[in-house]
């Protein structure tokens, strides 16, 4: 094992330790053509100690006004940071508060290292992606992984088109030529999983619990695609656990996106990835796999990200080898030779902000899953992702928990072997 050293973190304007948010409520209203977001945010809060100002996370959006248990407070907006204090001398004391934000204006998304995050035009509509730090583009938030609240998510756009955002759809209501759409997400989610797609979208079921989502003129392409998906679902829950939502849906957008998009109960896939052949269903699988690992499970600081990344892969091979294609034996000999062919210059369990999700991350933390499964055999291996999924539903995990779960599952000292996969730069041998 390595030492318990202080370690700086990734992304270290996001985020405020000295409170917690226990319930966003957003009232939102968007009009599409000029791009214009109007919100109110609600926010349940726990102050953690005596404080003299509270720090929020906001983007590129005018503040018109905030409250404190309901009374006027000052703000200052500035550098991606409200901050907020009651009026007068006053201070917060430790214990539960609300926060009130009214805000508009023209959302942009983040700036990144991978592009731009958050609240994003499509070519007739919204896309939502938030991973790691977007959140802040359309709401304000405590943005930190390790911040899970439950959500109300109201939006109110042109009647044409159809709202999805995270959660169960709790009301509909339309007034004129706009409607409202409601959605409740009960069970606790880190801001950077909030979302909300906006399209002309067609609904259909894709089995119990799940929907689909997808332009006119896709139904045919969209529901071979996802025609699976009931099944790999009845997998996975046997693999990992229970489905830890009450329901999930998969959303078809009208554009073309450079790879799938995860959020809490949903994963929005661009039209590049739908061609009617299955030819992207691995990466169905992996999104739907978030739901467990990244989701209901998610990392509380982002150099454990292999705990969403890697487990998703594994999840593309776990599905291979269940519906007759490749094992997963022969997924990673074959990207164990690959891997060991590129440069090893980076620690899986920190590899480092830039390296989030680099494809190596990905590939090396379904390999560190499969060398666990050589080691212990399937029965005690799918034992301990069940374990691992039940002990921690809806919380959050770091890699030295899942090591120290690990080590419980077997005589054998395997110690320095999982070490060297987690906090080695060199690629070991595959057990």
């Amino acid at each position: 094992m390595v030492a318990n050293t202080p370690r700086l973190p990734y992304f270290p304007g996001h985020g405020d330790d000295a409170y917690r948010v226990e319930h966003y409520d957003l009232s939102l209203n968007y009009r599409i053509g000029p791009n214009r977001l109007g919100g109110v945010a609600r926010i349940s809060a726990r102050a953690l100690r005596p404080l003299t100002r509270l720090s929020l996370d906001l983007g590129a959006l005018r503040v018109d006004g905030v409250l404190i248990d309901g009374r006027t407070a000052r703000f200052a907006h500035h550098g991606g940071k409200l901050h907020v204090s009651p009026k007068g001398r006053g201070r917060i004391e430790p214990g539960p508060l609300t926060v009130e934000v009214r805000y508009a204006g023209t959302p942009r998304p983040v700036a990144s290292h991978w592009g731009e995050l958050g609240w994003e035009q499509l070519s007739d509509g919204v896309i939502v992606a938030s991973q790691p730090i977007g959140a802040p583009s359309w709401f304000p938030c405590n943005d930190r992984p390790d911040d899970k609240a439950s959500y109300r998510i109201s939006v109110t756009t042109a009647s044409p088109y159809t709202v999805i955002a995270n959660g169960e759809l709790t009301g509909r209501r339309r007034a004129s030529s706009a409607t409202t759409w409601v959605y409740e997400q009960a069970e606790p989610m880190a801001s950077y999983l909030a979302s909300v797609q906006i399209g002309r979208y067609q609904l259909a079921e894709a089995g119990e619990g799940t929907r689909l989502a997808f332009p006119q003129g896709t139904a045919a392409r969209a529901r071979n695609d996802f025609g699976r998906q009931e099944r790999m679902l009845a997998v996975f829950s046997e693999r990992f656990g229970p489905y830890p939502f009450g329901s999930y849906t998969a959303v078809v957008v009208d554009d073309e996106l450079e790879i799938p998009v995860e959020a809490q109960g949903m994963s929005v896939f661009g039209l590049n990835h739908v061609d009617g052949r299955r030819g992207e269903e691995r990466l169905v699988a992996h999104e739907l796999a978030h739901q467990w690992f990244g989701n209901s499970l998610t990392a509380a600081d982002w150099r454990d990200i292999w705990l969403h990344e890697g487990f998703a892969c594994y999840a593309e091979w776990i599905w291979s080898e269940a519906c007759g294609e490749e094992s997963a034996d022969h997924h990673a000999t074959r990207w164990h030779r690959r891997l060991s062919a590129l440069p090893q210059d980076f620690v899986l369990a920190d590899p480092g902000a830039r390296r989030l999700f680099d494809d190596r991350v990905y590939k090396r933390g379904a390999l560190t899953l499969h060398a666990l499964r050589r080691i212990l055999g399937d029965r005690m291996f799918f034992a301990l992702l069940r374990e691992w999924t039940t002990a921690n539903r809806y919380g959050n995990v770091s890699t030295e928990a899942f090591l120290d779960l690990a080590l419980q599952y077997t005589t054998r000292s395997f110690d320095g072997v999982l070490s060297a996969w987690l906090y080695g730069s060199r690629l070991p041998p595959l057990p």
